[in-house]
């Protein structure tokens, strides 16, 4: 039996209105909007800035360092992290409200 490799119409029909034109999609289906990912984008930043404050010199077995126990790096840090990481939950769950997607998103 021989199988055929064409596709049939309408199969070539449906590809074409999803993949011929990549200027229109539909904002509705998109996961997130602009402003969803501009809060990951600054949540991404503080939880890097917590990271970055935790960061420093070691301690070895020839030089004590007592700043690996300061209130920076114990404390301060790991809390501008935590809340980095809390307002990346916020980004995701973010939604418009109904009226403003309304008037911003549907507009033609």
């Amino acid at each position: 039996m021989k199988k055929s490799t064409t596709m049939g119409k309408s199969n070539v029909t449906n590809y074409t209105k999803v993949m011929g034109k990549r200027n229109a999609v539909d904002k509705r289906n998109l996961a997130f909007g602009k402003t969803n990912f501009i809060l990951l984008a600054i949540s991404a930043i503080i939880v890097v800035i917590g990271f970055i404050l935790m960061s420093g010199p070691g301690s070895s077995v020839e030089k004590y360092n007592p700043d690996i126990f300061g209130s920076m790096r114990v404390t301060v840090a790991p809390i501008i992290c935590f809340l980095g990481f809390i307002s990346m939950i916020v980004g995701v769950m973010y939604r418009k409200k109904d009226s403003e997607m309304n008037d911003d998103d549907f507009s033609e």
